[in-house]
């Protein structure tokens, strides 16, 4: 099975260097030197890392073959992708891998129905779930305890606790608050 453990962001230096950003748990397990990763897109790759660093709290990889910043900079956006076994799950029993919320069923505490995880948005302060809505629409829930409590593997969903506002559409929103100057939302002028 293949796991996504970082995306290249932009070239560091004139040397070949550049800054990741880190989407696994075990960094210095999958981002090692020597390690040789596959990319998306498949034709960057696949990549053999030479070094790594940390610098300024963020860190830096230089690839076999990748000698200069022009080189380094056609990188950027790059998917980094390791092999891992497919039984491998991550040792925090509340930490997933992608794929396991990959389609997963979205349902709130008392069983609505939402609708189901497209994508994780990977960001760097949070993670965000896609979730494609029963309506067709969109909505982006953030990963955090309080809003999901409960991601369930075997039933295939994911129960979460929205606060208020996160499912209403904008329309929706908007249209639940009387325009300022209509004649239920007071124009403010005495008339």
């Amino acid at each position: 099975m293949q796991l996504v453990v970082a995306r290249i962001g932009r070239a560091h230096g004139i040397k070949g260097e550049v800054t990741v950003e880190v989407r696994t748990d075990e960094p210095e397990v999958r981002l090692a030197p020597g390690a040789v990763l596959a990319t998306d897109p498949a034709s960057a790759g696949p990549l053999t890392i030479e070094s790594g660093r940390v610098h300024s709290g963020r860190l830096l990889l230089r690839f076999a073959g990748v000698g200069d910043r022009t080189a380094a900079e056609a990188l950027r956006n790059t998917l980094l992708i390791a092999e891992v076994d497919p039984e491998e799950t991550p040792e925090d029993p509340d930490e997933y891998y992608d794929h396991q919320l990959i389609d997963l069923d979205v349902v709130t505490r008392d069983g609505t129905p939402v609708g189901r995880i497209e994508e994780i948005s990977h960001l760097p302060y949070q993670d965000l779930l896609v979730v494609r809505k029963t309506d067709g629409g969109e909505v982006l829930v953030p990963f955090v305890g309080e809003i999901v409590p409960e991601i369930d593997l075997a039933a295939q969903r994911a129960v979460i606790d929205p606060p208020p506002g996160l499912l209403d559409d904008r329309a929706e929103v908007a249209g639940s608050r009387p325009e300022r100057g209509a004649p239920d939302g007071g124009s403010g002028d005495g008339a």
